[in-house]
C-alpha cells in the first residue's frame, strides 16, 4: 500500500463522495473535499455527511462550484490524485430540468480534468453511469459495447465525459479511469432514489410506485462495494493498451492510458424481489401502485464487472438482503422512525 497521499474528492458532500472520502481517510490518506452543497435534495443531509468528515483528521473542505474555473485555481499544488464524483444527478430530473446538467456535468467535468492535467496528478478517476448503455438488448452490459444511445440528457453528459476524458488523456498522457456505477444504494443515500423512497413509504404505510408495472430489473449495488471498486481502481492507473489494435474495445485505448470499468453486483433482480427485501427489513408489507415506464430509463440493467475484478481483484460481495437491512437500519436511526 502506498504511503499517505493528498487526494481531491469532488462531490464530497454527496452520497458516494462522502463514502469514498471516508474510506480514504480511514486508510490514512489526506482528502480535500469539494462540493457546492446545492439544494437538489435536502442540504441538511449533505451537511450532516460533511460534519462526520470534518471530524476526521486529514480532511479539509472547500465549498465551491466546479463549474467555476476559479474554484480549482485556489486548490493546493500538492494534490496527487483526483476522484471526480461531483455531478448533477438523476435521469428523471434531467427530463424536467435539462439546462441544470450542462454547467456541472460538462463544464465542471472539464474544469476538474483540466486541474488534474495542470497539477500532473498520478490518476484521474471519474464517475460514469450504467445509463450510458441505453436500451440495447445485450445483457449483461460489457465495457466493450459502444453505448452510443443514451436515453436521457444525464446519461448523454456522462457519455460525453468518457469521450472528453479519453481526449485529454491522449493529449496530455494523464492516466484516466471512468467507472460506470450500477444503481447504487445504501446508508446516507439520496432521497430521490428508489431505495430511499421505498423505505420512507413502507414505514409510513403509503403506496410505492412500481414503474412499468414492476416489469423491470436492476443491478442494485451496495455502496460499500462501489467504494471498494473506486479505491481499487484508483490504486492501479491504466496504461496504453498495446493489444488494442488487434482487439478494439471502447473500454480501453491504444492511444491513451485510459480505462472504463463497470461496477455492479452482477445479480440483477426484478422490482418484486427488491420490494420484498424492504418488507423483510422493515417487517411490514408494502402497498404498491403500478405506473407506466419513464421514457428515460432502460428496462433492464445487468453489469458484467469481470474486467474490474481481473484488473483489481475486487468484486462486489454484499447481498441484497444484507444491503437493504443495513440501509433500513441507518434510515430508522437517522430519521428516528
Amino acid at each position: 500500500m502506498p504511503g499517505p497521499r493528498k487526494l481531491l474528492v469532488t462531490g464530497a458532500a454527496g452520497f458516494i463522495g462522502f463514502h469514498v472520502a471516508n474510506a480514504l481517510l480511514r486508510r490514512g490518506d489526506m482528502v480535500i473535499g469539494l462540493d457546492n452543497v446545492n439544494s437538489y435534495y435536502d442540504p441538511k443531509l449533505k451537511r450532516d455527511r460533511l460534519a462526520l468528515l470534518n471530524a476526521t483528521p486529514g480532511f479539509s473542505f472547500v465549498e465551491a462550484d466546479i463549474a467555476d474555473p476559479g474554484t480549482f485555481d485556489e486548490l493546493p499544488d500538492d494534490v496527487t490524485g483526483v476522484i471526480h464524483l461531483a455531478a448533477h444527478a438523476g435521469v428523471r430530473h434531467s427530463y424536467e430540468h435539462p439546462e441544470e446538467f450542462i454547467p456541472s456535468n460538462l463544464v465542471g467535468f472539464y474544469n476538474a480534468a483540466a486541474f488534474a492535467v495542470a497539477r500532473k496528478v498520478g490518476h484521474f478517476v471519474f464517475a460514469s453511469t450504467s445509463s450510458v448503455y441505453g436500451p440495447g438488448p445485450e445483457r449483461p452490459s460489457t465495457e466493450a459495447m459502444a453505448a452510443n444511445h443514451p436515453l436521457s440528457l444525464y446519461a448523454a453528459t456522462k457519455k460525453s465525459n468518457e469521450a472528453m476524458a479519453h481526449a485529454l488523456s491522449h493529449i496530455n498522457g494523464l492516466p484516466v479511469t471512468g467507472l460506470r456505477f450500477f444503481t447504487v444504494y445504501g446508508p446516507w443515500g439520496r432521497p430521490d432514489m428508489s431505495f430511499f423512497r421505498f423505505a420512507k413509504a413502507i414505514i409510513a404505510g403509503e403506496p410505492i410506485d412500481l414503474h412499468n408495472h414492476g416489469q423491470m430489473t436492476r443491478d442494485f449495488t451496495f455502496v460499500d462495494d462501489i467504494v471498494a471498486g473506486v479505491l481499487a481502481a484508483y490504486n492501479k492507473p491504466p496504461q496504453v493498451d498495446a493489444a488494442w489494435a488487434d482487439a478494439p474495445s471502447s473500454g480501453t485505448s491504444g492511444a491513451a492510458p485510459y480505462r472504463i470499468f463497470n461496477i455492479g453486483s452482477e445479480r440483477p433482480v426484478d422490482l418484486a424481489t427488491y420490494v420484498a427485501a424492504f418488507e423483510r427489513a422493515i417487517g411490514k408489507k408494502a402497498i404498491t401502485r403500478n405506473v407506466s415506464m419513464h421514457p428515460g430509463e432502460a428496462l433492464d440493467t445487468h453489469a458484467d464487472a469481470s474486467a474490474l475484478a481481473a484488473w483489481t481483484g475486487v468484486s462486489p460481495t454484499t447481498s441484497l438482503d444484507d444491503g437493504v437491512a443495513r440501509f433500513v437500519a441507518w434510515y430508522r436511526d437517522y430519521y428516528s422512525v
